[in-house]
This record gives C-alpha cells, sequence and structure tokens, in this order.
C-alpha cells in the first residue's frame, strides 16, 4: 500500500519522443471535440434545454475523452511500456500500468 501513496512520474525513456506527431494529432482532436461538445453543455443549460438533451452531450464528451484514453494508452504500451521491459523493468511497468488502469475505470 505504501508505494501505491508515492506519486508516480512515469516511466523515463531517454532520446525517445513519447508521443508521434500522428497520434498527438488524433488526441488533439479528440479533445477539441469534447471542447466543443463542453461548450454545447454550457450552452444547453444556458438555453434550459431538456435533461435528455444534455445527458445525451455529457455522454458524448465523455466517450470522446474515452476516445482519447484509448489512443494514449496504446502509445504507451507500444512505446514506454514496451521500450521499458525489455530494458527489463518489468515490474515498474505492471505497477504503473495498474496504476492507470486503476485511474481510468473509476
Amino acid at each position: 500500500m505504501a508505494a501505491r501513496a508515492q506519486k508516480r512520474i512515469g516511466l523515463r525513456i531517454v532520446d525517445e519522443v513519447f508521443v508521434p506527431d500522428e497520434r498527438r494529432a488524433e488526441v488533439r482532436n479528440r479533445l477539441a471535440r469534447a471542447k466543443g461538445q463542453l461548450q454545447g453543455i454550457e450552452r444547453m443549460l444556458s438555453e434550459n434545454r431538456p435533461c435528455v438533451e444534455v445527458l445525451t452531450q455529457i455522454a458524448a464528451a465523455q466517450e470522446a475523452l474515452r476516445g482519447a484514453g484509448r489512443i494514449m494508452i496504446r502509445n504507451y504500451l507500444e512505446r514506454c511500456a514496451a521500450s521499458a521491459i525489455k530494458a527489463g523493468r518489468e515490474k515498474e511497468v505492471y505497477d504503473e500500468l495498474m496504476d492507470v488502469i486503476f485511474k481510468l475505470t473509476r
């Protein structure tokens, strides 16, 4: 339990690009979509729109964020975790991955 209380700073890979340009663009696209949906939710609340419409937009924003998370998880596994495992740091990778999974599934 004490290990969980420590703040994780992430696996460090020297001279490595963590998120390549094409993935960075995909994540930014998802985040822009979520941002637009959040702004739409604010407008809907100001306009006193029906609850179901607001909830539908909230679900859409959540899905956009989940999509960004999926892209980042894949990137983490393919780049960061794979490099660290090859370097013999399996336990560190598994601990970090478990922390990420728990954060994303709360």
